[in-house]
């Protein structure tokens, strides 16, 4: 039996959106699968962006699932705060958590999928006992803190070792991978084994963050459904 294509998501990143008018930004992107917040603290990232109080309103107006990415620290405390406003995802990074099977469970038990996030430098492997904790691993492909940035393709094999992992263990985790996402590297990125997609100014940057959304989709499909044919030729046929 052909192997079926991964699912593909796409969560523009408000991060390179007008700030001045963020509902009606998140309205530009409907056909999102969910939206990304970039949550910074001037502390565990050299950027600050926004915190509870503006996330907790953006859950209220946004025609999507919000995504939220946590780059603070402390976020043993914090993390949970965040699940309780309501959100689909909450990710934390795990270089600035001190007991993330525990914080994974927390925000699973308030009604949250949980995410964990590595920084570019910080090895998967740690981290693969893990893996039925959690819903969603992400992946940084730039340095966390700014929008912008150039892909870093330094992480295509580290995305391929965690595809592997998880298609191994039978889980259910999707790998989103986050930084310098843009046609041509939603591309690469899908093809190491990443299926969730952050994209800022590749989307907001664009005359139609709609149609930027659905070309970033059709990208990431072609390459699903190349890696599926080629996996299946791979599979010996019955004689």
């Amino acid at each position: 039996m052909p192997t079926p294509p991964r699912k593909c998501c796409i969560n523009p990143s408000i991060l390179s959106a007008d700030f001045v008018n963020l509902e009606a930004e998140l309205a530009q992107i409907s056909n999102a699968d969910a939206v990304h917040v970039d949550v910074m603290d001037n502390h565990f990232v050299p950027n600050l962006t926004i915190g509870l109080p503006v996330v907790e309103r953006l859950q209220k107006v946004s025609p999507v699932p919000l995504d939220a990415h946590l780059m603070i620290s402390d976020a043993d405390r914090w993390a949970p705060k965040f699940a309780d406003l309501g959100l689909d995802s909450v990710t934390f990074h795990v270089e600035a958590s001190h007991a993330p099977i525990k914080l994974a469970r927390e925000l699973r038990a308030r009604g949250a999928k949980a995410g964990m996030a590595l920084r570019p430098a910080t090895p998967v492997e740690p981290y693969l006992d893990m893996l039925a904790e959690l819903d969603m691993l992400l992946i940084m492909t730039v340095e966390p803190g700014f929008g912008g940035q150039a892909f870093l393709d330094v992480t295509l094999p580290k995305i391929r070792r965690a595809r592997a992992a998880v298609d191994g263990s039978g889980v259910k985790v999707a790998i989103q991978v986050d930084g310098g996402i843009t046609e041509e590297t939603i591309t690469r990125a899908a093809e190491a084994g990443a299926n969730i997609f952050v994209a800022g100014s590749a989307v907001y940057g664009r005359p139609s963050p709609a149609e930027a959304v659905e070309s970033l989709r059709e990208n990431a499909r072609l390459a699903f459904s190349r890696n599926a044919a080629e996996r299946d030729s791979t599979v010996p046929q019955p004689v």
